[in-house]
């Protein structure tokens, strides 16, 4: 769990709720033996001062690079897209639905999540993908913006799945950290 800036602490308590404590990712050594990444919500230029900063992002994509699962919800999307740290392959419009106060609540199809209900996101000045490079799949999209994709071992969500009640997602990617090791 990236732990610089952001809504770290919200997803701590989700994989604590699933079975699977993290651990809060502050220095290139906190890397070393992890099973996944989560890039959370929060400031995404903070955030990815604080990765340059403390010598993180070769760490990062290393890991991508051997098949570590990451996760990168809100700003963590933003983080991963192109043009930042380059993880997935995809554009990525900051604010994209608004303002603090255009933020809202829906319900999402997710494929893989466990159950036949649908996933309620929580969209905080959220971004979306405004360009989805060859070999990304698009899992979910709110009013025809992809706002949910993956490619390889690279996951992004435009929303806070931390902020949720419901644990499917975390659950979702302590299984793929699961998978990835065997």
């Amino acid at each position: 769990m990236l732990a610089l800036q952001g809504g770290f602490a919200a997803h701590l308590k989700h994989l604590g709720s699933v079975g699977s404590p993290g651990v809060e990712i502050r220095t290139a050594r906190d890397l070393e033996g992890l099973d996944g990444v989560i890039l959370p919500g929060g400031e995404s230029t903070t955030i990815g001062m604080g990765l340059e900063r403390d010598d993180l992002v070769a760490g990062v994509k290393a890991l991508v690079g051997e098949g570590t699962p990451v996760l990168g919800t809100c700003a963590g999307m933003i983080l991963a897209g192109s043009g930042q740290l380059d993880l997935i392959d995809i554009d990525v419009r900051r604010n994209a639905f608004g303002r603090q106060l255009a933020s809202f609540e829906t319900d999402l199809a997710m494929p893989g999540l466990t159950g036949p209900e649908p996933f309620r996101a929580i969209f905080i000045r959220a971004p979306w993908i405004e360009r989805v490079g060859g070999d990304v799949e698009v899992i979910a999209e709110v009013e025809g913006h992809p706002v949910a994709a993956r490619s390889g071992p690279v996951t992004v969500l435009s929303f806070h799945p931390e902020l949720s009640t419901d644990d499917r997602v975390h659950m979702w990617f302590v299984e793929a950290c699961r998978q990835a090791r065997s």
